[in-house]
């Protein structure tokens, strides 16, 4: 299994990965098991053990509040009424609605991190931080495979969705499934 590790680790391809991925899911099928491996930097609970340590795209899906701009128009010097603010109607009601549109819910804080499998969940790490983001499989609630994308999203029940990408995806999917068989999987087929 260390060379298994390996392969994800160097992640030389989509084809290497395909062939870890298809490997792995007949290994687990066939009634083994995962093999567990030291991450360095993370501390791990009682009974809690490291499968996977690879490097990841992180994003959160959620909305934000609406910023309301500012109003806009321009002085103007009218020879009646004297200098008078006159607004601009039809520019700020387009600012208002990319203000709106900006907040609707959508993936943010993309970013890369190092991310670990384990047997209580995955432990993200995200670059310039110094502290494991936890998200464990007690709380997931749905899980979705992109795998044309190379994507992974991570419904829980406390907080924002996930969305895991990058070419170890496919392989921590199926590694996954094995850990966390009760929760649903939907096989997303995009092209």
């Amino acid at each position: 299994m260390r060379r298994r590790r390996e392969n994800i680790s160097r992640l030389p391809g989509t084809n290497e990965i395909e062939q870890a991925t298809a490997r792995l899911g007949q290994h687990l099928q066939a009634g083994g098991s995962l093999s567990p491996l030291p991450v360095p930097g993370l501390g791990l609970g009682d009974g809690e053990t490291a499968y996977a340590d690879v490097v990841c795209g992180f994003a959160r899906w959620y909305a934000t509040d609406v910023v309301r701009p500012p109003g806009t128009g321009y002085y103007e010097d009218h020879p009646s009424f004297g200098r008078r603010w006159v607004s601009n109607a039809q520019l700020d009601e387009r600012r208002r609605q990319q203000a709106v549109a900006k907040a609707q819910a959508c993936w943010r804080e993309h970013c890369q991190g190092r991310v670990a499998l384990t047997s209580d969940g995955f432990r993200v790490l995200l670059h310039r931080t110094g502290t494991w983001l936890p998200f464990d499989h007690a709380l997931l609630t749905g899980i979705t495979v992109v795998p044309a994308r190379h994507e992974l999203i991570l419904f829980y029940s406390v907080c924002a969705p996930v969305l895991l990408s990058g070419l170890a995806v496919p392989w921590l999917g199926v590694a996954l499934q094995f850990l966390s068989p009760a929760t649903p999987v939907r096989l997303s087929v995009v092209p």
